[in-house]
């Protein structure tokens, strides 16, 4: 007895239909392409940092741009070089992009030179997110010390802009004295607005220094943990006192799972 084995045309296949994508290319970045863009503030923060607001030129463009929390972009001066800096803003904001640069070298001492209407060249995203979409549910604890402020704004952003996704919000942010804490004019903004709990820290206080003097880390005896809840930590942090490890070791002190 012979069994006939009808012929199949791999041709007909749907995947077929189209060039093979050997380099995928159709899911690659467009991390190659440099948007021409133009700064359109340039912010004091500090004696070292600035914010800047950079708005991609081209309109198109520009509303296809999209990040998420957690990622960044090579920012480019024209015959000075290249350098990697975390997006500092709300990723809903199509208009324009923040980034907080601190002046450390010659790329960012030339930046830092540049004024409103200077043209520059932006790449990316790049680098991975913080699990945004994993966290809804759960309770969220943002640490940063120094400049690791900047890449947390994204996250405080997006959970304004998501608030009923997220349960309690706490914010413990850490600076060596109250001239190198970033943003403080947002604090109260956070706290009233986003509906957050925020506390802040020196290790050294000038004469008008009314908070709290000490280590980031000490702040968590004034942060309410319930340990039947769940809870996402993210840490972000300069050159400071503050690792995974270090919170870590105080949530497994506290008998927190």
């Amino acid at each position: 007895m012979s069994i006939k084995i009808p012929t199949h045309d791999i041709n007909l296949e749907p995947a077929m239909a189209t060039h093979p994508d050997f380099n995928r290319k159709s899911l690659r970045m467009q991390t190659e392409r440099n948007f021409k863009s133009q700064i359109i503030a340039a912010i004091p923060l500090t004696e070292y940092e600035k914010l800047f607001h950079i708005r991609i030129c081209d309109p198109s463009e520009r509303n296809k741009f999209t990040f998420l929390p957690g990622q960044f972009v090579m920012l480019q001066l024209p015959g000075c070089g290249e350098i990697a800096i975390s997006i500092s803003g709300s990723s809903s904001n199509r208009e324009f992009i923040e980034l907080c640069v601190r002046k450390v070298g010659r790329v960012t001492g030339m930046l830092h030179r540049l004024h409103e209407g200077a043209y520059i060249g932006i790449r990316g995203p790049f680098g991975t997110h913080f699990p945004m979409s994993e966290m809804v549910g759960s309770n969220v604890l943002l640490i940063a010390g120094g400049l690791g402020i900047v890449p947390l704004r994204s996250p405080i952003y997006w959970v304004n802009d998501h608030r009923l996704d997220y349960k309690d919000v706490t914010i413990l942010y850490g600076a060596r004295d109250p001239s190198q804490i970033l943003f403080g004019y947002q604090v109260e903004e956070w706290r009233k607005v986003y509906d957050v709990n925020i506390l802040t820290t020196v290790e050294y206080p000038d004469e008008y220094w009314s908070g709290h003097v000490g280590l980031t880390t000490e702040l968590f005896d004034d942060v309410p943990i319930d340990p039947d809840l769940s809870i996402t930590i993210i840490t972000s942090c300069d050159k400071c006192s503050i690792s995974f490890g270090n919170v870590l070791s105080l949530i497994l002190n506290d008998n927190i799972n």
